[in-house]
């Protein structure tokens, strides 16, 4: 589905030129630059809106298919006691944010966390860094407590149906806040105000967009990802493409004993850029990893967990570490997912983000991977998925 299909489908119309002349456009029927600024409110959730004579919050909100708590929050500092006319509001749309039908892209991440920051203010959303394409590496922070937890999505690019789960914890987290609501049976705003928690929804950006579909033949990066697959012509491309377009696994590429997994991944074929296994050139070496090492060094997290697909299961120690508490944790965590919570096969123990963030902050790291299967996953899995990974996400904010 392209998204403007996703913004017609949430505005309610069949077709463009029927968008296009409900706008008061030319019914060209493509989505031009005119087009397109009309589209944006249904893809980012929130348009804004100059108050007329006569108008109140609850009018607006009508309007608009909203609630006043909904535009209570978008607008902080406004007294929605005190509307002028002329006054401009940020008006959050009657539909969420995320989608959750539809493969996710760099391009639709970015439109979410512009539309959740606006409805939400209190999140901040940053750059931490870019890849070698030029696509902005996300983090967004909300919390005001001192203890601190770092989750992060899509290592791997054919596992990109971690962000949306990620992302959509986020939305459900932001608006149990606003409405003073629960997460998983936990009180959001204590959580808010005890902990704060810190999101990488998209570790691979370039990878994602290769798998998806939304980087294409003639787009930077697009040939030189073939020509790396065709020296690995037993891995369908792209769909088997874990790496980012440079050809490094991401989660291989972290200080954790990374000359042993090289040692490994080697003896084992991948010694060369290509679509998966290839550690890299040297430990973060890659942009990525360096901007989700340096996020991690800067904001001290006590914990951290890492969302992967597949098998069901938990992986929660490095080697023979173990954290204090990290296996206690880690059957909470099996508890309320019914996975299992199980030790890394060794040829894939060593230079994971898990494994560097145990080795140098001796704390609870986890890597979950979700779901079963074969890579990519389904979105007929998404609604198991999320309900297996809401309950450890609150959990990891409640206790880690």
């Amino acid at each position: 589905m392209e998204l403007y299909e996703l913004a017609l489908k949430r505005a309610g119309v069949p077709d463009l030129a029927e968008f296009q002349r409900r706008e008061g456009l030319p019914p060209t029927g493509r989505p031009d630059g005119g087009t397109w600024a009309a589209l944006l409110p249904w893809l980012t959730g929130y348009r804004h809106y100059r108050a007329a004579p006569g108008d109140n919050y609850t009018r607006i909100a009508a309007r608009y298919g909203t609630t006043v708590r909904a535009l209570i929050t978008a607008n902080p500092n406004q007294d929605p006691l005190r509307l002028y006319v002329g006054q401009v509001l940020t008006v959050p749309l009657g539909f969420e944010v995320v989608p959750t039908d539809l493969p996710f892209t760099w391009e639709l991440l970015s439109l979410c966390l512009e539309g959740l920051g606006a409805r939400y203010p209190f999140l901040t959303v940053r750059a931490i860094g870019e890849t070698a394409y030029g696509r902005k590496l996300w983090q967004i922070a909300v919390g005001l407590g001192p203890r601190r937890v770092l989750y992060n999505a899509a290592h791997h690019a054919n596992e990109w149906i971690t962000v949306p789960v990620l992302m959509k914890f986020l939305e459900d987290y932001a608006r149990a806040i606003s409405e003073n609501g629960r997460i998983y049976g936990f009180p959001a705003q204590a959580l808010y105000q005890r902990c704060t928690l810190h999101l990488v929804p998209m570790v691979d950006p370039d990878g994602v967009d290769l798998v998806t579909g939304a980087l294409r033949a003639g787009d930077p990066g697009f040939a030189e990802a073939r020509a790396l697959a065709e020296g690995f012509p037993q891995v369908p491309f792209p769909a088997g493409w874990k790496a980012n377009l440079r050809g490094v696994d991401l989660n291989l590429n972290y200080p954790a004993r990374w000359e042993q997994a090289r040692e490994i991944k080697f003896s084992q074929g991948w010694d060369r850029p290509g679509p998966r296994d290839y550690v890299g050139p040297a430990p973060l070496s890659e942009p990525e990893t360096e901007a989700l090492a340096g996020l991690t060094e800067r904001t001290a997290p006590g914990l951290t967990i890492s969302l992967h697909t597949q098998g069901k299961a938990i992986y929660w120690k490095f080697g023979s570490m173990e954290p204090a508490g990290a296996r206690e944790l880690g059957e909470r965590f099996a508890a309320v997912s019914g996975y299992a919570l199980e030790d890394v096969p060794y040829a894939s123990g060593f230079a994971g983000y898990k494994d560097w963030f145990i080795l140098t902050r001796d704390r609870p790291g986890y890597t979950l991977e979700l779901g079963s299967g074969e890579n990519p996953l389904p979105l007929s899995q998404f609604d198991e998925i999320y309900a297996a990974t809401r309950g450890i996400l609150a959990l990891g904010l409640a206790e880690g």
